[in-house]
């Protein structure tokens, strides 16, 4: 319940114009004090949640593991783990692609799902709170590479979960 409550407040500062990546290029010793905020922390542990449910438990650890050993003891970027769970996904799913598109965009996607009959259509835009006409910038450019999970009724009761990568504007 207290990491729900910490995820809620940084979405809720992320949800702000104001906001600021996860990941961006630093040119003074005050902008890295800015980057390592509790947003930086929550939603960087959010994001790393959704990846291993995505991937599945098994396969994240297992990217974790080949990034601890390339990485033992030497510096790394972000890439680099993106690298590793490339690297155990034998290129069925370019992770970095994906996760890039949340570490480099501020803010999170609204998906609108909408049914009509046995037809599902989502469609992502960025979620603004409220928008702060002193720090609003134009997002329309934004995309998410966005894992959606779902169950239909055809379950078996060993395979439930289906996934769909939406990496577009919108989807059917």
């Amino acid at each position: 319940e207290d990491f729900l409550n910490l995820i809620f407040k940084a979405m809720m500062k992320d949800s702000l114009n104001s906001s600021h990546p996860v990941s961006s290029p630093v040119h003074s010793s005050e902008q890295i004090e800015e980057m390592f905020d509790a947003l930086s922390y929550i939603k960087g542990a959010s994001l790393l949640l959704m990846l291993k449910d995505y991937l599945t438990k098994d396969v994240f650890q297992a990217g974790i593991e080949v990034y601890l050993h390339n990485h033992n003891y030497r510096t790394a970027q972000s890439d680099d783990l993106w690298d590793s769970m490339n690297e155990i996904t034998n290129g069925t799913l370019d992770v970095k692609k994906m996760m890039r598109t949340w570490i480099v965009h501020k803010g999170f996607p609204l998906v609108t799902v909408v049914r009509k009959g046995r037809t599902i259509s989502v469609q992502q835009e960025k979620f603004l709170y409220r928008v702060e006409p002193e720090n609003w910038t134009s997002d329309a450019s934004y995309l998410w590479h966005i894992p959606l999970t779902y169950i239909t009724n055809r379950c078996n009761f060993t395979h439930c979960t289906n996934a769909y990568l939406l990496d577009q504007k919108s989807g059917t």
